[in-house]
């Protein structure tokens, strides 16, 4: 009886002895873990500050006939747009980045609606509320080709206001820049995806 006792005692601080390693043990494991997150989190934010160009090519969305390019470029602490377009109806159209990069729909429609991580209301790429993907205008001359340039303080290639992985719209139609929460600038004839360039 007393070699049993002896036996149940001597198990019972094992378990203890292996219960207190594996605590330890995982709470390293934990440790460890947390680490590789905050280390792959700061990589990515890392990254991000050394984007210095992003680059978006459009597509025609069913039924038109449009092509073009749209480069953003760091220049000090805003970034430069230049587009170039052509296919266009002459006149104006509306131009925009929208919340998703996604073109998959064949009407552009799964972009999603304006980009506005600070939810204000829309308006041209001058006022100070507008949505961050807020850039007014582009137009396209007598040929339908379109050249563009602006500058902008508000978008940015990381952050809150980070453009990379989302779509670029051009509307069939003039943003009037004061209709909520679009512009009325009509059906979508391109669509895009900005991604890093070199």
């Amino acid at each position: 009886m007393k070699h049993r006792k002896l036996l149940v005692l001597n198990l019972l601080i094992a378990a203890g002895i292996l219960f207190a390693t594996q605590s330890c043990t995982n709470a390293q494991k934990q440790n460890h873990e947390n680490e590789s997150s905050m280390n792959a989190e700061k990589s990515v934010v890392e990254s991000d500050v050394s984007v210095n160009k992003a680059v978006c090519v459009l597509h025609p969305t069913e039924g038109n006939d449009v092509h073009g390019i749209v480069t953003f470029t760091r220049s000090g602490s805003d970034i430069k747009i230049v587009f170039h377009g052509e296919g266009f109806t002459p006149g104006k159209h509306g131009f925009h980045i929208h919340q998703y990069g996604d073109c998959s729909a064949s009407d552009g429609t799964s972009s999603g609606g304006h980009f506005n991580p600070e939810n204000t209301k829309h308006g041209s790429a001058s006022d100070d509320e507008r949505h961050v993907g807020d850039f007014g205008n582009v137009e396209a001359d007598e040929d339908g080709t379109i050249h563009f340039e602006m500058t902008d303080s508000m978008i940015s290639f990381s952050g809150k206001h980070s453009i990379i992985g989302r779509g670029i719209i051009v509307h069939a139609g003039e943003d009037d820049l004061t209709s909520q929460p679009t512009g009325a600038a009509g059906a979508r004839v391109a669509c895009g995806v900005i991604g890093i360039a070199e």
